[in-house]
């Protein structure tokens, strides 16, 4: 038997990614750029037995049916195929989500995922082979290998496709991230089907990808000079112009809820205020804060006078994924 325990936490783009160039593949139409945050992550274990007959799926102590335990049996194949091994595994995944957070958790569960599988199997991948192995799950996976803020390069193959970690000298300590949760209920459209709708049939589309190279230059710059106010700034503007390009697709649609807007004003009225803070949005109503680690305390008193303290969660900077434990039976 060979077992390997990960945890991996999970990213929120402040650059987005929005549609792949390559369904199969998921690579890419554009790079992206995250932070990684320590108030969310998944735990995985992936046991190899000679013993099993077939793949198993447990997720928060629940045996998962056969579409979901597909899946990851075929995820699972592409670490099998690297170790050139034919023995079934148990896999055993745990969400650390706070309640209501309305966060999902693919970013850090397949990260884990693939983080486990190569650790039971010895596989010995370094950053960018773990991070190419992960997006193979869950594209926003390949980020969540690195601590901090990291890069998706998007490549032109599944060789050159995968994330890098950004040095910013401790910047990222200077951070927060106050998640408003508004709606955690199942989205109408998911991400996949709203991507490749977008890249589809938007007018905006066009227009999005354009001005990517322009956001993620303003960012780097930002991360490396350590300018909150630069960062937000871009930050914020890419998620609107995400957003955006789904008003124009066929049919349109949006991710936003009238309380979405109700969040976004009051960050737009509180930096009028004087206190500096952005939103970013990913697919789904939910509403991010990026705000200086020295005014939390303000945001969150500014918030809670708005929102239910049960739907304001706080969040730092996360680590790279890391190995729990390995062994070998």
């Amino acid at each position: 038997m060979f077992s390997g325990k990960v945890r991996a936490y999970t990213n929120i783009a402040l650059i987005k990614y929005w549609g792949k160039e390559n369904q199969e593949l998921i690579i890419p139409m554009n790079n992206s750029l995250s932070l990684t945050l320590d108030a969310f992550y998944t735990e995985t274990q992936v046991l190899f037995s000679k013993d099993l007959t077939e793949d198993q799926f447990y997720l928060d102590n629940q045996l998962q049916d056969s579409k979901a335990t597909l899946k990851v049996s075929r995820f699972l194949d592409l670490a099998r195929k690297k170790a050139d091994c034919t023995l079934y595994a148990t896999v055993r995944s745990q969400n650390f989500v706070p309640t209501a957070a309305g966060l999902a958790s693919s970013a850090s569960g397949l990260a884990a995922l693939a983080g486990a599988a190569s650790a039971a199997l010895k596989l010995d991948l370094s950053s960018e082979e773990l991070s190419r192995l992960a997006r193979r799950g869950s594209g926003s996976a390949c980020r969540s290998i690195y601590g901090g803020f990291s890069e998706w390069q998007k490549g032109t193959s599944d060789e050159t496709s995968y994330a890098v970690g950004i040095a910013s000298d401790g910047f990222e300590d200077q951070l927060s991230m106050i998640f408003v949760v508004v709606n955690d209920a199942q989205k109408d459209i998911s991400s996949r089907d709203g991507m490749q709708r977008t890249v589809e049939t938007s007018a905006f589309y066009g227009g999005w990808l354009q001005t990517v190279p322009q956001d993620l230059a303003k960012a780097r710059k930002a991360i490396a000079e350590k300018d909150f106010i630069a960062l937000g700034e871009v930050t914020e503007a890419s998620a609107l112009k995400m957003h955006g390009t789904t008003l124009a697709a066929t049919p349109p649609f949006t991710y936003w809820s009238a309380e979405s807007m109700k969040a976004m004003n009051l960050v737009r009225q509180i930096r009028n205020d004087g206190l500096p803070c952005y939103f970013t949005m990913d697919a789904g109503p939910n509403v991010k804060i990026l705000v200086e680690r020295k005014n939390e305390e303000a945001l969150l008193n500014a918030l809670r006078d708005q929102f239910d303290a049960q739907q304001v969660v706080v969040a730092h900077t996360g680590p790279a994924i890391e190995i729990l434990s390995e062994e070998e039976a």
